[in-house]
């Protein structure tokens, strides 16, 4: 951004003369600002290429034109098959991520559903907790619902406790403890064993809720695995008082 100042002389008199000029009557101040200061950091640890943001911006336009009548712009079918399914894989998500970081949810899902049909794509529970905290943060609970259920069909996902975690409690923080709990299940069922953080999570969440039931089970099952008297849950409560 530039920032104008514009000054002018006097003559010896201390009065400008009308209708003269002089190459020391006005002298202009050029000022830069570095207008990178007020950009939003990327979330992601890779910068997005030239190529990612165009399609980025190509997708955005499209979907916005969709429901004009007489559009020019590419259909999102169109910038699909013309620009991302050009993109190299990292970029490829790296698209992915930044239209979840700008709440772009539906164009979001669309890349997501042409992502898992590219040959190197791997189910990944991490990305999956990323995509059901955008879509729960929006209240499309129904979305997260049947997303969860795709995930459960998944061949090959990963052993990853730390993003079962991060499901889990964004799961309880939707109010969605049915969820949570086959969360919990299909994590045993992979060989994925739920550490403290998991028992923490689901122990104050089915309590603040008041689900006695579940909360007994899942008690049961903790101290089959940290001891009867499960210290970390303790050891948190001194810590937060």
């Amino acid at each position: 951004m530039l920032a104008l100042e514009f000054g002018s002389s006097n003559n010896n008199n201390g009065t400008r003369k009308r209708g003269t000029t002089t190459s020391t009557d006005s002298c202009i101040r050029i000022t830069m600002k570095d207008r990178s200061k007020n950009r939003k950091p990327l979330q992601r640890g890779r910068n997005l290429s030239i190529e990612a943001i165009q399609t980025i911006q190509a997708l955005k336009r499209a979907a916005a034109a969709q429901d004009l009548p007489c559009s020019e712009s590419l259909s999102l079918e169109g910038v699909f098959s013309s620009k991302f399914s050009r993109l190299l894989k990292l970029d490829m998500m790296a698209v992915l991520h930044e239209l979840l970081r700008q709440n772009e949810y539906l164009l979001a899902l669309k890349v997501f559903k042409v992502v898992q049909n590219e040959h190197w794509y791997k189910p990944q529970i991490s990305l999956y907790g990323e995509i059901i905290s955008v879509l729960g943060s929006n209240e499309l609970y129904g979305k997260v619902d049947l997303l969860f259920t795709e995930v459960k069909t998944e061949t090959g996902v990963e052993h990853d406790i730390e993003g079962f975690n991060v499901l889990l409690e964004n799961l309880m923080s939707f109010d969605m403890t049915e969820l949570a709990m086959e969360c919990f299940s299909l994590m045993k069922s992979l060989g994925c064993e739920p550490d403290k953080s998991s028992f923490r999570i689901l122990i104050n969440g089915l309590e603040s809720k008041g689900e006695a039931g579940l909360l007994a089970i899942v008690r049961q099952e903790a101290e089959k695995y940290y001891g009867e008297h499960l210290a970390f849950l303790e050891n948190e409560e001194l810590v937060g008082s």
